[in-house]
């Protein structure tokens, strides 16, 4: 499988010789409010042009319906006939858009020879998590390819764990960016550095790659400051993969 991180959390997944674009947000730089009173965002360009990304997409995959996962450029630039795969809650916005072939995922469903399950988690906690709303994670399984958890947006937290436990993956995908919204500080709506080894320590069998960092402005985990945490816990390089904006991950 390959893994390509475009810019926050928009990956393209190559996985059992399909082509998943996941959590498409394709405006650009500043074209959406800020989130942390800092910047519009996103703060960062894509790293190449909106057609190469959209360029061989065979399906979408989004998490839940928040702007830097499903912004309005993704919805005007994207096929309205190709399959998408959403959370309950988001039928509604997909209709609204047009989406003629979303399809809802409720518990699991098997595409192209990929089974798709849905899985929990917390955008956040206390005060805040209410107004976060519902998030989804999804796991992808396939004859001959690794096992692959999106966790999408969620702090860790028991339904992360049961998931790690029950699906083993061998690839998890983490958005780390320990966003934190102005007058929340206290209960990041991301996981953090130390959640992300939290999850290392959770599954030593797995490969971690991080993402949902340096494209947004609420966002205080870096890279540099992820490697850092990595390397103080002893988690190898080959174990946690951080790659840039555009960067490919081979599995």
């Amino acid at each position: 499988m390959q893994l390509q991180l475009i810019r926050n959390a928009t990956l393209k997944l190559t996985y059992a010789g399909k082509t998943l674009l996941v959590d498409p947000m394709l405006g650009a730089k500043g074209s959406l409010p800020s989130f942390g009173g800092v910047a519009p965002n996103p703060v960062v360009e894509l790293p190449m042009p909106v057609e190469e990304v959209l360029d061989g997409v065979d399906a979408v995959l989004v998490t839940h319906r928040h702007g830097d996962h499903f912004d309005p450029a993704a919805m005007d630039l994207l096929s309205k006939d190709l399959p998408l795969f959403c959370q309950p809650p988001e039928e509604d916005l997909m209709q609204e858009k047009g989406f003629m072939a979303a399809q809802v995922v409720h518990e699991g469903v098997y595409w192209e020879g990929i089974t798709i399950t849905r899985t929990g988690g917390k955008h956040g906690s206390g005060a805040i998590l209410e107004a976060m709303g519902p998030v989804s994670g999804f796991v992808l399984k396939a004859e001959g390819e690794p096992t692959v958890y999106i966790v999408g947006d969620s702090i860790w937290t028991d339904e992360v764990s049961d998931a790690l436990t029950q699906h083993r993956p061998e690839v998890v995908v983490l958005n780390s960016g320990g966003a934190i919204i102005p007058g929340h500080e206290q209960n990041p709506i991301l996981m953090d550095e130390q959640e992300v080894m939290t999850v290392a320590q959770q599954a030593p069998w797995a490969t971690l790659v991080a993402i949902h960092m340096e494209a947004l402005d609420h966002c205080h985990v870096t890279r540099d400051s992820l490697r850092d945490a990595a390397d103080q816990a002893s988690v190898a390089a080959e174990k946690l993969r951080i790659p840039e904006d555009g960067e490919v991950v081979t599995i």
